[in-house]
């Protein structure tokens, strides 16, 4: 890679910065606040297009529906791996949740999206000569770009068929030494079942999510830096790289309602055939291409699935509906299918992670493992 190349990926993970740090001293609304965690998370629930609040009932409630965490009889463990953006992004999930009494659940969640090997040439370029210093590649370095999340999450079990839940969450994100930035909120759910009938909903980020960037200022100081003639004073980054430096600040990540409804009805002898659909309504003015009414932004996904004698399953959905004048309606499915075998399920997905911007790049395969710890003296109640 040449240092120009190298200086271009540094200016833009400090754009990055600039797009989520918020302004100086003040706040303001974060569109794309916590969009490392938009993508979703386990392949069953993303091979049916991510239409999953309803229907969650496993570890991956802890993501999809903090109330679905109820329907758990053994503790379950949940891993998932993907590689989005060409592998230039990579995405790691994993969770554990455990009945704890006869009606209460609770579930941990961790997630992590990062960046890794971005070059740092504040110390490659000559300023002086306006070109590569001579020894260039032994003053490259590299850091890495992260945000962590981490979900507690409680169910309760109302009734037979009413269950509610919460999630507290924290964030952490941050970009090399240059920056990082503390979050948190929760969410407040609720999942209803009547026979067949599922219906979920959930309020993510009820108390507005607070993110609090700070910039390490000491972090973009040049070693060794000549002196700059029309100053007097050594180079700094702005001199050299003709950019301020970010600023802290606070961001703010408004709520946003997710509402499902979905059915598993039984078909044939021991088969099931699963049908949901979700509406993501947002208030934080992201319109383009979406069903909205002023600021408010309706996000419909679709999904459905074939269990074949709770052994294997097939899936597909919708997992973006868009339209606009220039490509007309847009359609983003989603397929997957899944092995169920005793006490582990190991799930498989494709779908497009960022749409018409940069089809290109958004494919990505989902792959996922869930072991249930079907275990003496594990079960709920305590009993087998």
């Amino acid at each position: 890679m040449t240092v120009v190349r190298c200086r271009r990926a540094l200016l833009l993970a400090l754009l990055l910065l600039g797009l989520s740090g918020g302004a100086a001293h003040g706040q303001r609304i974060a569109k794309y606040g916590a969009d490392f965690l938009a993508g979703g998370v386990d392949a069953r629930a993303l091979g049916m297009g991510g239409a999953y609040v309803s229907l969650a009932d496993e570890v991956s409630a802890g993501y999809w529906n903090p109330a679905g965490l109820s329907h758990l009889t053994y503790p379950e463990v949940s891993y998932m791996h993907v590689e989005r953006f060409a592998g230039a992004v990579s995405f790691d999930y994993g969770a554990v949740a455990f009945p704890a009494t006869e009606r209460s659940t609770v579930g941990v969640s961790v997630f992590r999206s990062g960046v890794n090997d971005i070059v740092n040439t504040l110390n490659a370029w000559d300023p002086v000569r306006q070109q590569p210093k001579p020894n260039y590649e032994s003053l490259i370095t590299t850091f890495s770009a992260a945000d962590w999340a981490l979900f507690v999450g409680y169910s309760r079990q109302v009734s037979d068929r009413l269950s509610v839940g919460v999630t507290f969450k924290g964030l952490r994100r941050a970009i090399g030494d240059f920056a990082n930035a503390w979050g948190y909120s929760m969410d407040v759910a609720a999942q209803y079942r009547s026979g067949p009938y599922r219906v979920g909903a959930v309020v993510q980020d009820v108390s507005t999510m607070l993110q609090s960037w700070s910039v390490n200022r000491g972090a973009f100081e040049l070693d060794d830096a000549d002196i700059n003639p029309e100053t007097g004073d050594p180079y700094t980054f702005q001199d050299v790289f003709a950019q301020d430096l970010p600023d802290g600040g606070t961001a703010l990540v408004l709520p946003v309602v997710r509402l499902g409804a979905g059915a598993a009805w039984p078909v044939g002898s021991g088969h099931t055939l699963t049908v949901a659909l979700d509406t993501d309504v947002a208030v934080d003015g992201q319109r383009a291409f979406v069903p909205n009414i002023g600021d408010v932004s309706f996000r419909p996904r679709l999904g459905a699935a074939f269990n074949y004698k709770g052994v294997a399953e097939l899936r597909g959905g919708l997992q973006r509906i868009r339209y606009g004048d220039s490509f007309g309606l847009d359609l983003t499915p989603s397929i997957g299918a899944g092995l169920d075998l005793a006490q582990v399920s190991v799930d498989f997905s494709f779908g497009d992670f960022t749409g018409l911007t940069a089809q290109d790049l958004g494919y990505s395969y989902r792959i996922s493992a869930q072991l249930r710890l079907e275990q003496p003296g594990l079960k709920r109640g305590g009993t087998d």
